[in-house]
């Protein structure tokens, strides 16, 4: 409901173009958005590089899954349609369980089930998985401590940190 809202404010100032397609519903930059991204840009990378640990109410689940679908890098991924399932801890039942498929080249973000077969599943606390998108912890990191755990097949449970990444973001350098 949250980045709904947020969608829509953005449409009416004209940022961002609504368009649906076979009931699918997808965003885009219009030109006046595009000649925001490199404020945008420079306001994300101060906000990393200054702004220290993060509150419980700056995590926000909608977000964060929406920025991974939209920036991962898909070419990682197997050519035939592959589903993850999250399960986050920390927030609220119905928006703790997400599924990002990705298929024919792009990837999309669901927060219900599409009813397909789950190649794998990540299971974290919002949190930690906000520090590892935002480059504060490293996969190998998170899930030799217990705080990411993986499961499904061995080169699915392998290829998830490669398939999902970090954010953009996470290779801005921190004061010391």
């Amino acid at each position: 409901a949250l980045l709904s809202k947020r969608l829509k404010s953005l449409t009416r100032a004209g940022v961002v173009e609504r368009t649906e397609i076979d009931g699918r519903t997808t965003y885009s930059l219009t030109q006046s958005g595009q000649e925001l991204r490199e404020v945008v840009d420079a306001l994300g990378k101060w906000g990393v590089r200054w702004v220290g640990e993060l509150g419980d109410a700056d995590l926000d689940p909608h977000l964060l899954m929406w920025d991974i679908h939209r920036t991962i890098p898909i070419d990682s991924w197997p050519r035939s349609r592959t589903t993850l399932a999250f399960q986050l801890g920390g927030v609220e039942s119905k928006a703790s369980r997400w599924w990002l498929v990705v298929a024919d080249g792009r990837a999309d973000v669901c927060d219900f089930d599409p009813g397909y077969d789950v190649a794998g599943t990540v299971e974290t606390s919002l949190r930690a998985l906000t520090r590892i998108w935002r480059g504060d912890e490293g996969w190998s990191r998170a899930i030799l401590d217990g705080s990411v755990a993986l499961s499904g097949p061995s080169d699915v449970r392998r290829a998830v940190p490669s398939w999902i990444g970090q954010g953009h973001t996470a290779a801005v350098p921190r004061p010391a």
